[in-house]
């Protein structure tokens, strides 16, 4: 007998896909469900019961769950992101904590994949519950403690870290006015002679040498986990907790480093 998802996997996928802020829009929807010839049961209700009740229509039909995965396929087809690609990674991160329940996982090429299963709600909060234990152990910056959250961590803990990356580029924009990201934001925010933000006072070669090491070491965290074009093989990357400790412990080294910056003489 072929797989099925339950009533609660579909409901889940279903908000997921069709998520207020960042799932597909109404007519995406429905032409997603006409290329796949899947019946659209009723266009006028909210975005995430109509696809919920296409998707309940198709499997009792079909008493499997293939065209639910190819409706998934083709709704994260990265080529349907190439002038909006600013909706694709949070999309698929909100499809992959759905996914997680069923033991799937979708790669960043629009592939699905098998993945660790989590088996219950208690389970991704316990993930969470542990590692903010261990991070307040370490004494971990509060800024990134905020992102140990069971939705981050119920497939795996690169969305904990991924998101705790993002609060680095938030900071460096509230501390310079500046509105780019990514490294043009490092660039501009930390290095150069007469950097926006300095972590010392840049008086000596030793302190210069510094202020480029910690640019260097933000432009490798954004590099790592920012860069959209460094995502490719990503959701393969099942990281650990230790890992992801670690990894968090250098972002919280960053905001400590920031919250103590200062704007350099000049700037």
């Amino acid at each position: 007998m072929e797989k099925m998802f339950t009533q609660s996997q579909l409901e889940a996928i279903a908000q997921a896909l069709a998520d207020t802020e960042k799932g597909l829009t109404g007519s995406e929807i429905g032409h997603i469900l006409a290329s796949l010839r899947m019946a659209d049961p009723d266009p006028s209700i909210t975005k995430w019961k109509r696809l919920y009740n296409a998707f309940v229509e198709r499997q009792n039909g079909s008493q499997n769950r293939r065209a639910i995965l190819q409706f998934i396929r083709e709704a994260l087809k990265p080529e349907r992101y190439a002038r909006e690609a600013h909706r694709f990674e949070p999309m698929r991160a909100n499809v992959n904590r759905a996914l997680a329940f069923v033991g799937l996982a979708l790669n960043a090429d629009g592939t699905l994949v098998g993945a660790d299963q989590v088996g219950t709600l208690s389970e991704a909060q316990r993930r969470a519950n542990e590692l903010r234990a261990d991070l307040t152990a370490r004494e971990i910056h509060p800024e990134v403690l905020e992102f140990c959250r069971e939705e981050l961590v119920a497939d795996n803990y690169f969305h904990a870290v991924l998101e705790a990356t993002k609060s680095v580029a938030d900071k460096l924009r509230s501390r310079t006015a500046l509105t780019d990201d990514g490294v043009q934001l490092v660039d501009k925010a930390l290095a150069g002679d007469i950097p926006l933000l300095a972590i010392n006072a840049l008086s000596s070669e030793s302190e210069r040498s510094e202020q480029r090491g910690f640019a260097n070491l933000v432009r490798g965290i954004f590099g790592m986990f920012r860069n959209p074009t460094a995502h490719t093989a990503r959701i393969h990357w099942m990281m650990n907790k230790k890992d992801a400790e670690d990894l968090l412990s250098v972002v919280s080294l960053i905001h400590r480093r920031l919250d103590n910056a200062q704007p350099s003489v000049g700037a």
